[in-house]
């Protein structure tokens, strides 16, 4: 607990710019991406017949995590 409460001082001394978003950001993605595929995959184990309607809601759902990356670059563009 000590080394969290002599760290704090030096993490209000950082400045967050856009790089720092934009690596947020490409992480959520990668993570959110990763999530949806891994989740597709499972579903389509458990239920083959339903590999269409499974693909269309897993493309929807990386377009959507995908989304958050391009708004993060967005934000370090803009400073």
């Amino acid at each position: 607990m000590t080394m969290v409460t002599e760290m704090l001082p030096l993490l209000a001394e950082l400045e967050f710019n856009g790089n720092f978003a934009l690596g947020l950001a490409g992480a959520g993605a990668g993570i959110g991406i990763g999530m949806t595929g891994m989740a597709a995959a499972s579903a389509v184990g458990r239920n083959p017949t339903a590999f269409g309607n499974i693909l269309t809601i897993a493309i929807i759902g990386m377009a959507l995590a995908e989304a958050i990356a391009i708004y993060g670059l967005v934000m370090a563009l803009q400073g």
